[in-house]
């Protein structure tokens, strides 16, 4: 008779019992007849394994196809902002090349202008030299005409100048005044001036043809007696 362990039955023939929940187990005398049984528990088996396989390799799949479709979405992102229609910008307009300033006349040559008289006659400027030469385009200004041909010394010539083709006819000439009109205007551009309404510009040059001073506005002939009396010399 066997002797009973703590952790279950024993049966008398010395082996342990089964377990109550199995139920009856009875045990043929052929084996063969446990085959289907056996195939049944192969399959099981085969099954758990392989799902074990499938479930091993959807893992070892998922992080590498995980960085194949990050980069797809990337690369198709970078494509479409590149292709994708964008508004043209306005093309830029090249500046324009800043304009140089104005040389100054002072102490430059005067230029081979020719002039005309009340006859339309051309008359080269620079066979008046030395000259003090007004400019009335804007103003008649007789006062102005009338000072500086008091003031101007011996050998230097008054010369007044219009805008024009014609010199306007005068009633009241001032003596040894040269009246002149300036076709091209020409004169008027040498200063680098705009006329200014009621005011008489001056331009003195010497007899070597040198323009010595340019007075955009004269408020009276002491703006320029002292160079005009130089022309003399």
């Amino acid at each position: 008779m066997g002797m009973p362990e703590p952790n279950g039955p024993w049966s008398t023939d010395g082996l342990p019992d089964l377990p109550p929940e199995w139920g009856r187990v009875v045990v043929p005398d052929d084996a063969s007849a446990l085959a289907q049984e056996a195939a049944q528990v192969r399959r099981e088996l085969h099954e758990a394994r392989r799902a074990a396989r499938l479930r091993s390799f959807r893992r070892t799949l998922t992080l590498p196809l995980l960085i194949l479709v990050v980069a797809v979405l990337t690369t198709l992102a970078g494509l479409v902002a590149v292709t994708w229609p964008r508004a043209e910008r306005p093309a830029a307009r090249p500046s324009a090349p800043a304009a140089e300033p104005a040389a100054d006349p002072v102490g430059r040559p005067l230029p081979a202008l020719d002039l005309v008289d009340e006859t339309e006659a051309p008359v080269p400027v620079r066979s008046l030299l030395p000259a003090v030469i007004l400019l009335v385009d804007a103003c008649p200004c007789p006062e102005r005409v009338i000072e500086a041909a008091g003031a101007a010394p011996p050998g230097v010539r008054v010369v007044t100048v219009v805008g024009g083709g014609t010199v306007p006819a005068s009633t009241d000439p001032v003596p040894g005044v040269r009246r002149l009109a300036d076709p091209a205007g020409g004169m008027r551009a040498l200063t680098h001036t705009a006329p200014v309404p009621g005011a008489v510009g001056a331009l003195l040059v010497d007899r070597t043809g040198t323009v010595v001073r340019v007075v955009p506005v004269v408020g009276s002939v002491e703006d320029y007696r002292g160079e005009l009396t130089r022309l003399a010399g």
